[in-house]
């Protein structure tokens, strides 16, 4: 069965946000689209909100997948999609994946969460993975939907078999497939998730069909955290980098198409300060890898403020996904500043390597990080053309933003837990939750990109050097280990 997009549902609310600059957003330095809106009216969820993106980008073709309909205790009434055919310049009308009683199913799930979304070149298929959630909010199983037409329509879904265990209840959920024609595993995909109700177990599934069957969970010795996102090497090495639960960012990889996986080796310690106001943030890694197999791992840390006061987004690489970087920093601005920056969604140009390598960076933040006054938060982007070496001028997306215009959760206000950027040709185009201003009880926080692709910056323009010196934090990670996010 085909899932095709409900027009008449969503007309009349994307009627007023086909193209819209929005008002009020002083500091904003482009146009922004709304490219979709919560059409649910279940009570038992927050409408209208729209939360945690992902998006990916292959030729010309970008899809954006995200949760709608927020719960307070975790996940959405639907997974929605949106897609684009031209680099992010124009968008098709959302569509809804339909998983929950809540949107129209006749199955046990209640809520859906966590959605990541991957194309697998040598079958030409999309895949959107997303957790379906129980009444009980437990997940039992990773579902997955089929687009066999460009990213318009997708079939029903279907389960990664569970993994074995005597508690099964998972989290964070990510899904990447190996584009490479000369890999010998070229058209394997592969999804990491954890399993909460294991003590936060990494587990790794694959399928070689195009995601129509998957394997059996294995689950690599040793690796607890969550938040792994899979990247694929020319050579056919998978690189898992995650969040560990020993305050790291660590990463395992496979060199035998997923039939096993190595060993943790640690990326970086996490030092991340804890964001004002109960925004909801956690430094997840954001991971992307170049044509020449680098891999790039961002997250939100504050080593190098003083006393840990505010975070930078920063950056490690690596070649082997063994041996890795001193974290640097993006310099968005100085380190004296008193703004703070966090859930980075980070983008490298798949066609480009080298000293050649171009990235985009979006990422929320705070002006002020003690939010005096009240706490406003703003999207931001950057980019790099010299993989990472320097970067150009930071450019305010959208913003300033009230957190009481946002979902709240039991684990604070949110937009999502992450965001994603992604490189189509030579721009980079991002899709991301805006919270408007709103009365009662119905929000009106959708999802956005801009109205026109973004440049990235040429390295004559790229004057902010990236710089992993003057570390002021130092030591073990400044923070608890990773908790239940969905």
């Amino acid at each position: 069965m085909k899932i095709r997009i409900r027009r008449a549902a969503v007309a009349a609310a994307l009627a007023v946000a086909t193209v819209a600059t929005l008002a009020g957003f002083a500091g904003a330095n482009v146009p922004l689209t709304q490219v979709s809106v919560d059409p649910y009216v279940n009570t038992t969820s927050q409408h209208a909100t729209e939360v945690e993106p992902d998006t990916f980008a292959f030729g010309a073709t970008v899809v954006a997948t995200f949760q709608v309909g927020r719960f307070f205790n975790g996940g959405g009434s639907d997974i929605g999609f949106v897609r684009s055919g031209d680099g992010g310049a124009t968008w098709d009308a959302p569509g809804f994946l339909h998983l929950t009683f809540n949107s129209g199913s006749q199955g046990p799930y209640e809520r859906a969460s966590d959605a990541s979304v991957a194309y697998d070149a040598a079958h030409g298929v999309w895949l959107i993975s997303s957790l379906p959630l129980l009444p009980d909010v437990s997940s039992p199983t990773v579902l997955i939907n089929r687009s066999t037409d460009d990213g318009r329509t997708w079939g029903s879904p279907m389960s990664i078999p569970p993994p074995v265990s005597n508690s099964v209840d998972l989290d964070k959920n990510w899904t990447v497939c190996d584009n490479h024609p000369a890999s010998p595993f070229f058209g394997h995909c592969y999804t990491q998730f954890d399993n909460f109700g294991d003590g936060d177990r990494m587990l790794m599934s694959t399928s070689t069909d195009g995601g129509l069957t998957w394997s059996t969970p294995i689950q690599p010795a040793g690796h607890k955290g969550l938040g792994g996102q899979p990247v694929v090497q020319p050579s056919g090495r998978v690189v898992v980098p995650y969040e560990a639960l020993n305050n790291a960012i660590s990463a395992f990889y496979s060199d035998d198409g997923g039939a096993s996986w190595s060993s943790a080796v640690k990326v970086a310690a996490i030092h991340s300060h804890d964001v004002a106001g109960g925004l909801r943030t956690s430094p997840l890694p954001s991971a992307e890898i170049a044509a020449d197999g680098t891999v790039y791992v961002a997250w939100q840390d504050c080593r190098f403020r003083k006393h840990c006061g505010s975070n930078d987004i920063v950056f490690s690489t690596s070649t082997d996904g063994v041996s890795w970087s001193a974290p640097a920093r993006v310099p968005i601005d100085p380190v004296t500043s008193s703004a703070d920056y966090f859930i980075p969604g980070l983008a490298v140009d798949p066609a480009s390597s080298g000293s050649s390598t171009r990235l985009a960076l979006t990422y929320y933040f705070y002006p002020d990080a003690g939010c005096t006054g009240g706490c406003q938060l703003d999207v931001g982007y950057t980019s790099s053309s010299d993989g990472g070496a320097s970067w150009g001028a930071p450019t305010q997306l959208a913003g300033p933003m009230m957190l009481s215009d946002i979902a709240q959760t039991s684990q604070g206000s949110m937009v999502g837990d992450y965001i994603s950027t992604s490189i189509s040709g030579a721009t980079a185009t991002a899709v991301f939750a805006v919270g408007l201003p709103h009365s009662g009880s119905t929000f009106n926080e959708a999802m956005y990109a801009p109205t026109t692709p973004l440049p990235i910056a040429t390295t004559d323009r790229a004057t902010r050097a990236a710089s992993s010196r003057g570390v002021v934090v130092s030591g073990t990670g400044a923070r608890n280990g990773a908790i239940h996010r969905r």
